[in-house]
This record gives structure tokens, sequence and C-alpha cells, in this order.
């Protein structure tokens, strides 16, 4: 039997081409969903829990809890210059070091969570606003060597979300956390 990877519990990232405004509607709905699922992931742990990493060599619960807003302010500012600017030059960011950071490290979830909250109730608006048009839009991604497409940016973190919050839950079965006593 092959062990799990755990640094992708539900698989890489692929985009399947698919942009039929049915899937776009998932899409925007698993991106509306990830506060409620990363709060309830991180539900009831404890200090030492959050700060145990979900895998050997990766971040702690905390780190990942704190990389998300991270990550989705910088998806929410590429969707913005992306329909406000022909083809732009997208900043990579360095995600590692920015989990690295003081507050990455030690700040309690909750001020990322209401951050979360926050930024995908406006991000969401403005995904639902978006023309089947506009999500073909494009943007030059440095890191990649490559143009993607708001469509292909909008499944990307469809599942970007998912992808953090089941490192959170598969941690938790493996460490029997889930038990109620």
């Amino acid at each position: 039997m092959i062990a799990p990877d755990l640094r992708f519990p539900i698989g890489e990232f692929h985009f399947d081409g698919d942009t039929a405004p049915a899937r776009r509607a998932e899409r925007i709905a698993a991106i509306a969903s990830t506060p409620r699922a990363v709060r309830a992931a991180v539900g009831g742990l404890d200090e030492v829990q959050l700060d145990t990493p979900y895998r050997n060599g990766g971040w702690t619960v905390r780190q990942v809890v704190h990389h998300l807003p991270d990550s989705h302010l910088n998806a929410y500012t590429r969707f913005k210059l992306t329909l406000t600017e022909p083809e732009p030059v997208i900043r990579p960011y360095f995600e590692d070091r920015w989990a690295e950071t003081p507050e990455a490290r030690t700040a309690a979830p909750d001020v990322s969570l209401r951050l979360l909250d926050a930024l995908h109730e406006r991000w969401v608006i403005l995904l639902q606003s978006i023309s089947s048009e506009q999500f073909t839009r494009r943007l030059i991604h440095p890191e990649r060597n490559a143009t993607m497409s708001l469509d292909e940016l909008l499944a990307l973190y469809a599942w970007h979300g998912p992808h953090h919050v089941a490192q959170i839950t598969a941690l938790r079965e493996r460490m029997d956390w889930n038990r109620t006593e």
C-alpha cells in the first residue's frame, strides 16, 4: 500500500479546463465556504495542537491558518488587477517566508479567521459579478512562466482552501484529536 502524500491530501491542483457557468458557480461556492471550513477544522484545538506541523517538515496548523488570508489576499488582488489592466504581470511572493514571520508563527488563529471571513465575503461578491467574457481575461504569472485565465485562477483557489483544510483535518484524524471524551 502506498502511503498518502500528506502535502496534498486531496491531490495536486490540475485545471480541467471546464469553464461552464455551473462549474464556475461550484468553484465560487467552494471559495465562499472556505472560512467556515477552516474555522471548523481548527475548532477546539489547543495551543500545542495549533503548533503541531501537519507533516514532518511542514507548517504548523497555526501557520496554515495564517497562510490562507495571506494567499487569498494576493489572489483577490490578482483578480482585481486582471479585471482592470490588460494582461497584468502579477507579483509572486515567498509564501514560505511569509509563514515564518512572527505573527504567522504566534498570533491567535481567530485573527486570520476574521480576516478570511471579510476577505471572502468581498471576494465572492466580486466573483459573482464577473461575466463569462471577463473570466477569459488573462494574467502573466512569472513564477509559473505562463499566462493564466481568471477561470484557471478561480479553479486554483477553489482547490486551495479545501487543500489546506484537508491538511488540518487529516492531521486531526492521524492524531486522534477528533475523539470526544
